[in-house]
């Protein structure tokens, strides 16, 4: 008896993905949850899990664009080899094993992620290296300059080829200087690319002044979808922004007296981010319509609070989901809100991660924004920016005093949501950040 192995639901608006890697190779035993494949979208880098134990066999391969619902691999009832280590397949081993005896320098191991063409069985000379699983975008740099992808070092996970790596090597041989040029050459720096951290890393960019004509960097799939989300905003909802700000003295006095006993308690840090998410869900509690969204001709208010939290990473913005937030004490949200960050530095979000959210946080902050409009996540209605701590002098009963402030923004649809909701909204947050007693009596 044999079990298919289909791509899951894969979040909102997620219909297809790349498979990057097979953690798990043809014949390997597993067991149920073990991660099979890795699979990336256009929201993030998910692992799909075994839902019964068996021996794999694989039909597709890595490298290969799959829809959801398509069957990827089947799981027979019985006993195989044991798992490869690290997404290893025979033919890497094989590959390793080959270059450890040869004992010279320019031998050394090198992971590959598929066994290079055979003489027996040549492939038409451009892309050369096409039997090595590319993902579209690489495979589509190779095949434009013509390049042997078996003679490029992957530095992704398992030796896997990345975008970074062939651009890298496209600007070491636009650099590589002519024997009449090579004099001058040396005295200029050579385009390197940014530290590889495999499928995480930015896109290559050579250094200011070191190249006379532009780069054409294809834009990852992340990075698409994010252009394509924040153009649906701006064209289908009538986004409007207000503005107010707050004094943080009580809040980091309080964080400050407590943070310790709390580290110990809880076993996490406090930040100031569980101040702005409690804050947040006692004025949505006050204006629903906030955490509400538009569906047609109806509005759908929802029973919960979703609490989507942007993460910054490598490959670009990600807003992974605080669901049931409402219900959640100051530690819970800060466990989980870890938690999340941990799983999306990693590329490691799962699509129920990334899904379901009601309205969002965003903290420009960290990077020293001062004031900015932030866009919303559809199909939500709202999204609250947070920006740099700054002392400013303020007026305080009549004395100029200075305080610790921050400027709060509050972007929302106002098709759905009156200007009057809105600035309510943030007078809430700002009466409960200024007066965090307020937050744990819930008045």
């Amino acid at each position: 008896m044999s079990t298919e192995v289909r791509i899951p639901t894969l979040g909102e608006s997620v219909t297809e993905g790349v498979i990057v890697r097979w953690i798990k190779g043809e014949g390997d035993t597993v067991a149920v949850d073990d991660p099979l494949l890795e699979l990336e979208t256009d929201k993030a880098s998910v692992e799909i899990p075994a839902e019964v134990a068996g021996v794999l066999t694989l039909l597709k391969k890595e490298g290969e664009t799959v829809e959801v619902g398509d069957v990827v691999a089947r799981i027979e009832d019985g006993a195989g080899k044991q798992p490869k280590k690290e997404g290893k397949t025979p033919a890497q081993e094989d590959e390793k094993r080959k270059a450890s005896e040869a004992a010279t320098p320019e031998a050394a191991p090198q992971e590959v992620q598929a066994p290079k063409p055979s003489p027996q069985a040549p492939k038409p000379p451009s892309p050369r290296g096409e039997d090595l699983p590319l993902s579209p975008s690489v495979r589509k740099l190779v095949e434009e300059h013509d390049l042997d992808a078996s003679s490029i070092e992957g530095s992704g996970r398992g030796g896997r080829l990345t975008k970074e790596d062939v651009l890298a090597h496209i600007e070491a041989q636009k650099a590589a200087p002519s024997r009449e040029e090579k004099k001058e050459e040396d005295d200029k720096p050579p385009p390197r690319a940014e530290s590889r951290t495999g499928s995480a890393a930015k896109p290559v960019q050579p250094p200011i002044g070191t190249r006379k004509e532009a780069d054409r960097v294809p834009m990852t799939r992340l990075r698409l979808r994010i252009a394509e989300r924040l153009v649906q905003a701006q064209h289908t909802a009538a986004i409007l922004t207000t503005f107010n700000e707050i004094d943080l003295s009580a809040v980091m006095e309080l964080r400050s007296r407590h943070k310790e006993r709390f580290a110990e308690a809880h076993g996490i840090a406090l930040g100031f981010m569980s101040f702005f998410a409690r804050a947040c869900i006692a004025a949505l509690k006050e204006i629903p319509v906030a955490n509400a969204y538009i569906d047609g001709t109806d509005v759908v208010f929802h029973p919960y609070v979703n609490l989507g939290i942007a993460v910054s990473t490598e490959r670009g913005l990600v807003v992974p989901v605080v669901k049931n937030a409402h219900e959640k004490s100051f530690a819970a949200i800060e466990s989980e809100i870890a938690r999340l960050a941990g799983l999306a530095r990693d590329a490691k979000l799962s699509p129920d991660d990334l899904s379901g959210g009601t309205f969002s946080i965003t903290n420009g902050g960290v990077f020293g924004s001062l004031l900015s409009t932030p866009i919303l996540n559809p199909p939500q209605s709202a999204i609250l920016g947070m920006h740099k701590i700054e002392k400013r002098p303020i007026v305080v009963d009549d004395a100029v005093v200075i305080r610790p402030m921050m400027y709060l923004a509050l972007s929302y649809d106002h098709r759905l949501i009156d200007g009057r909701q809105a600035v309510t909204f943030l007078v809430r947050v700002k009466e409960r950040l200024e007066d965090p007693a307020r937050l744990l009596l819930e008045v």
